[in-house]
């Protein structure tokens, strides 16, 4: 049987960033308490890895609890709404922003919109951290939406309105919101007034974007794929439904533990790929499993 491992799967240049700024941080050992706001990427292996290195991971509700200890806590690639950096440095907290530098253009386009008088809609998911982070800046006067239906029942074209997207969201359900929403602006404003009326933002992120040509020929080329990822990986969620859409024999796991080997029977391929939040280490170790089984 032959393993291999989808040349174009690991971490995105955001989650390199972050992950490389953390690590330089615990090695330098300036502070010896140093936190994470949240899980610092959607794979359990890869927090119990920095974890190992001595990073703890936190909640909003610990800023207080752990004040004192002049701590330095760090932003992660989701980002954060303006009301956390406010809290820190009311409590004299240090922070090191490693919010991704895509999230990060993002809140800027939104908080400039907002401050223009538009009303802003987001599609992406409520809870979580980026788009908390999103509706931050933007004072939550936004409507979140995760399908066209929810922006036909959700959202009211009275008036400016842009839409942008969470950045880990898939692409068809987007232009399926905008094509709703731009319906909408016509029927309220006219079919000469909607360009006036309506700006429609793919803020999606095109690395994840990026991958999914060369995914499909990757499932394809294999009897069985394995997809490694966080079960709370947004863009893992729709990456593995791209493997699965070209490959029926495609699996889903986050631990070693999670492989039925009988799955593999008969396969003389399998591949090995993953979230943009999928350290390579750990694709390697899934390899390396099959090899010796």
């Amino acid at each position: 049987m032959k393993i291999s491992i989808d040349e174009t799967a690991g971490f995105c240049w955001g989650v390199v960033r972050t992950v490389e700024q953390v690590e330089k941080a615990l090695a330098e050992k300036k502070n010896d308490n140093i936190y994470v706001l949240g899980h610092i990427i959607h794979n359990p292996r890869e927090i119990e890895r920095l974890e190992a290195l001595g990073l703890k991971t936190i909640t909003h509700d610990d800023f207080e609890r752990i004040a004192h200890e002049k701590p330095l806590v760090i932003v992660r690639a989701h980002g954060e709404p303006p009301e956390t950096y406010r809290k820190a440095e009311e409590l004299g907290i240090e922070l090191m922003d490693a919010t991704c530098p895509l999230v990060q253009h993002l809140q800027n386009r939104i908080n400039d919109k907002h401050k223009e008088g538009y009303d802003i809609v987001i599609f992406g998911k409520e809870k979580h951290a980026e788009v908390i982070g999103l509706r931050g800046v933007c004072e939550d006067q936004c409507t979140v939406v995760r399908t066209k239906e929810e922006a036909i029942e959700k959202v009211n074209v009275n008036r400016k309105t842009v839409l942008f997207s969470q950045t880990t969201m898939d692409k068809p359900t987007f232009f399926e919101v905008s094509e709703v929403l731009e319906e909408k602006v016509k029927e309220k404003f006219g079919e000469s007034e909607a360009d006036d009326y309506f700006e429609s933002k793919d803020t999606i992120c095109k690395h994840v974007y990026g991958r999914i040509e060369d995914l499909e020929k990757f499932s394809e080329s294999n009897d069985v794929i394995l997809f490694v990822a966080g079960k709370n990986s947004s863009n893992g969620k729709i990456l593995y439904n791209v493997c699965k859409s070209k490959n029926e024999r495609t699996y889903f796991i986050e631990d070693i533990s999670e492989i039925d080997t009988s799955l593999l029977k008969g396969a003389k391929t399998v591949g090995i790929t993953g979230a943009t939040s999928t350290p390579q280490w750990f694709m390697d170790a899934v390899k390396e499993h099959l090899e010796k089984n």
